[in-house]
């Protein structure tokens, strides 16, 4: 990204006494200030230049300082100031566009705020050279670049956490789909092989691609094999039944299979009824059945 600070910094302005001299340095050595920000993130462990190149960091530096000088001198930054207000918008923008690039790249909540409050480095020295001869000046304009940079750092983290949240978010509904996957293993036979627990929100995601699943399909037989579920309490053999008096509603037929002598002995213990759904010990047998109840003939063929 090529930029050109004194250019976008130029035109008539009135700064407020209280930003004045930040404007100042900004505009004097916008490029040195980069570069040392850039330099106080290696410092600190946190620029990653095995996610970023240089150039790619230098950009991202660059296009933030560059409108957070543009929002110092509208003045924007006297009294309490508020990141939500309009005035910076293009600064919340460019700082939502770099945290979601690092999220996704795998940068930590920690190093996202020390890529942050690193600005404070070059800003505090140069505000001190300036400064050195006004102790009160200097007081005031470092407390002012704390109070802004890390307004900065808070929104990031905020913006991060939303991020990371949906990400979340995505890979669960993803591992939900994965871990709930309706196959077509014969002409009008579904199965739908269930691995691990069985929870409630579990138990909902595959009814409904169960149901969707026989509807398009157009199938007389499912197989709900439950032989990768560990254990079979009160609640999980609840959903199982809910789920084949569903599919029984659909008109198909269903039959759980991989009823292990520990899940029947457990399932008699509990008093739990599974009615008039077909149980078999095997997705095998299971599979024999299916194929006899949409009309096919199993046979064994001897050389």
């Amino acid at each position: 990204m090529a930029f050109v600070p004194t250019k976008q910094l130029e035109g008539p302005y009135m700064p407020h006494s209280s930003t004045s001299n930040l404007v100042k340095i900004l505009e004097e050595d916008f490029t040195g200030i980069v570069e040392e920000w850039l330099g106080t993130q290696v410092e600190e462990g946190v620029k990653r230049s095995d996610l970023f190149s240089d150039a790619e960091s230098r950009a991202q530096n660059a296009e933030l300082l560059k409108n957070f000088a543009a929002v110092i001198r509208g003045g924007m930054v006297d009294g309490d100031f508020n990141l939500d207000d309009a005035a910076w918008e293009d600064l919340r923008a460019v700082l939502a566009d770099v945290t979601k690039e690092r999220v996704s790249r795998g940068v930590t909540p920690t190093e996202m705020a020390t890529f942050v409050l690193a600005l404070k480095s070059p800003l505090f020295s140069r505000l001190q050279d300036k400064l050195a001869d006004d102790p009160d000046a200097l007081i005031e304009d470092v407390m002012l670049v704390t109070r802004l940079v890390d307004a900065f750092a808070i929104h990031t983290n905020e913006i991060f956490i939303e991020e990371r949240e949906q990400i979340i978010e995505r890979q669960r509904e993803e591992m939900m789909e994965l871990s709930t996957p309706v196959v077509e293993l014969w002409d009008r036979v579904l199965t739908l092989p269930l691995i691990g627990t069985l929870d409630s929100a579990r138990a909902q995601e595959v009814m409904e691609n169960l149901l969707q699943t026989i509807l398009e399909r157009q199938a007389e037989v499912v197989i709900l094999d439950i032989t990768g579920v560990g254990t079979v309490d009160t609640q999980v053999a609840q959903h199982l039944l809910r789920a084949a008096a569903a599919v029984r509603l659909m008109g198909a037929d269903c039959i759980i299979s991989g009823i292990s002598p520990m899940i029947a002995q457990t399932m008699v213990q509990l008093g739990i009824d599974v009615g008039t759904v077909k149980t078999r010990s095997s997705i095998r047998t299971a599979l024999a059945d299916a194929l006899t109840a949409v009309g096919y003939r199993i046979e064994t063929v001897k050389d």
